[in-house]
């Protein structure tokens, strides 16, 4: 009997990664149609085109499947690229950090995600904390960390960094999300979100600037 090598050992974890991803999008698919409580393992093999049997090969139950689309979604947005290089001026970092964030929070599809995971937050907590902590937190400290770069600079004048990044975070909201989660709005276009994007950095720099920058 021979050895499976390298090759044949990589194909068939690429096949297990595909299946898995394939199980994963049937499932989204159906919690962001029917909800958490409206979804059966039976339709999630069906959306996903798997039987019920290779479902529960991977996955243990609905939780444990929701999670892993949550998990997988924190790993997505992980991909996506903020530049805070410590060089770049204020108003240019905030504008292209913001029209990046509003895009994602504000995608086709994505309303239905977040809506999702806020409505299983309180059966589940630890699956909403770190929701929270890896895709939405994270983003706040890293904005926080680039301001307090430039506090320190004395470019900027800022008691609270943290407090700061939330601020420009949600007045780039304005206008845009809430009527897009709610579904009282389609997804907003490019050039509406640069024009909030705009407004709420000219705002912020009015703030924070210090006379000498």
């Amino acid at each position: 009997m021979v050895a499976p090598g390298p090759t044949t050992l990589r194909l068939v974890a690429d096949e297990e990664t595909s299946k898995r991803r394939q199980i994963l999008d049937g499932a989204r698919n159906v919690f962001m149609d029917l909800g958490f409580d409206g979804a059966s393992m039976g339709e999630i093999a069906r959306s996903a085109g798997v039987s019920k049997g290779t479902l529960y090969v991977y996955f243990a139950d609905k939780n444990r499947l929701f999670e892993a689309i949550v998990e997988q979604e924190m790993l997505d947005q992980e991909k996506i690229a903020f530049n805070f290089d410590p060089e770049r001026d204020v108003a240019t970092t905030l504008r292209d950090f913001g029209q990046t964030y509003i895009q994602w929070l504000c995608r086709p599809g994505g309303g239905s995600a977040i809506r999702t995971v806020t409505a299983i937050a309180e059966r589940m907590p630890e699956v909403g904390r770190r929701f929270y902590e890896q895709v939405l937190e994270s983003r706040i400290n890293r904005l926080a960390d680039y301001l307090e770069a430039h506090v320190k600079a004395k470019e900027l004048a800022i008691d609270d960094c943290k407090l700061a990044a939330e601020q420009f975070m949600l007045t780039c909201q304005a206008s845009l999300f809430l009527p897009f989660i709610f579904q009282a709005a389609p997804a907003p276009s490019a050039e509406r979100i640069a024009e909030v994007v705009e407004s709420a950095t000219r705002m912020f720099v009015a703030a924070y600037q210090t006379k000498s920058a």
